[in-house]
């Protein structure tokens, strides 16, 4: 089923919490809301659910208007963050207790109690209590009771939030496996950008109560629309630049952003300031003994320090302050061989290649 959501907006007395909100998710795809803490997004879900009223705007799902619709009338399967399992009863009741209220016969209530159990890798639990499960399987039991009144949207408020970082990443990889078998419309809150890069088709950044950005992961990683955008997800190198007609000066040096980038910035005056967005496992350390490719934007740099993290290794550089900016620090992901032939104190030089390199606006 496919969701609508058009110009929503919501107000906390003076206080606006979203603002003009638009997004269209197609029938079985899983959306993430990204962003910070206050940045509105479990707000919106909120919203969505019907457990909030919006101030303004619409929401269809598949051209049905909801916002005339109480929230026990949207049928649509929500996991709380807190995810609210009724201590007192069984793992079976728990997952059944809408089918109950529902006036679903005993057996029929069972049966689909064992489904959802073996659909989530929980076999043999049902009677159990729920304080007797561990984190990660009261996060299984919370799933299945959204998924047993068959929802027509699947709505999840910071899922994996409380689980520890080596279930988190597991629970992430079952949670994208099951939407995917199931077919069903997801929408999934959380800060997490690995959660968000790992379980979604598609990304909506969010800060401020507006969407900044939406897009596959590795679109909305790879071409960031701002520099928000590009703070928020991963780690990047943001460089200040100054466009000069359609010229980009970069810490006094020439730089050819490519010709897209030249086409874009003809929008905005011909001389304003900008941001090159450099993801570290972009960034180029030149050998020291290399000659300096034509044409190539080279700039020095010192190095501060080495960090070997295992699967990766960080060069942590920092480039001198001059007349017009001060000293900036830089991360960069070197191979072990190039490592080797870097040491604390040491000058390097960077290189900028317009294929490495995103041209921000904002």
């Amino acid at each position: 089923m496919s969701l609508q959501i058009a110009g929503v907006g919501k107000d906390f007395g003076k206080q606006t919490a979203l603002s003009d909100v638009t997004l269209d998710i197609a029938g079985g795809e899983l959306i993430c809301l990204l962003g910070p803490s206050g940045c509105g997004k479990t707000t919106l879900l909120r919203i969505i659910a019907g457990l909030e009223s919006a101030s303004r705007g619409s929401i269809t799902l598949d051209g049905d208007d909801l916002m005339q619709q109480a929230a026990h009338q949207r049928n649509f399967g929500m996991v709380f963050q807190s995810l609210a399992l009724f201590p007192h009863l069984s793992v079976e009741d728990n997952i059944t207790y809408g089918l109950r209220l529902r006036k679903m016969p005993a057996a029929a209530r069972r049966q689909r109690a064992a489904e959802l159990l073996d659909m989530v890798r929980l076999p043999g639990v049902a009677k159990r209590a729920v304080s007797m499960l561990s984190g990660g399987q009261r996060q299984r039991v919370a799933i299945a009771r959204a998924l047993a009144i068959e929802p027509r949207i699947f709505l999840l408020d910071e899922p994996l939030s409380a689980l520890d970082a080596g279930l988190r990443e597991a629970m992430q990889i079952e949670l994208r496996e099951l939407q995917q078998r199931l077919g069903i419309t997801t929408i999934v809150v959380t800060h997490d950008q690995r959660e968000a890069m790992t379980v979604a088709d598609r990304i909506a950044v969010m800060n401020g109560g507006t969407i900044h950005q939406m897009g596959s992961p590795i679109d909305v990683y790879r071409r960031p629309a701002d520099k928000f955008v590009a703070s928020f997800i991963g780690q990047t190198n943001l460089i200040p630049a100054t466009w000069q007609d359609d010229r980009l000066i970069v810490r006094g040096s020439l730089f050819d952003p490519g010709q897209a980038a030249r086409d874009n910035q003809h929008t905005s005056p011909d001389s304003h300031e900008t941001w090159l967005s450099i993801r570290p496992e972009e960034l180029i350390v030149l050998d020291n003994n290399a000659a300096s490719p034509p044409g190539a934007t080279i700039l020095e740099a010192t190095v501060r320090f080495i960090r070997d993290v295992g699967a990766s290794i960080e060069a942590h550089l920092e480039l001198p302050a001059n007349d017009n900016q001060p000293a900036q620090s830089l991360v960069a992901l070197v191979s072990r061989d190039k490592v080797q032939h870097l040491h604390s104190g040491d000058t390097t030089r960077i290189q900028l290649t317009a294929d490495c390199t995103v041209v921000l606006e904002t």
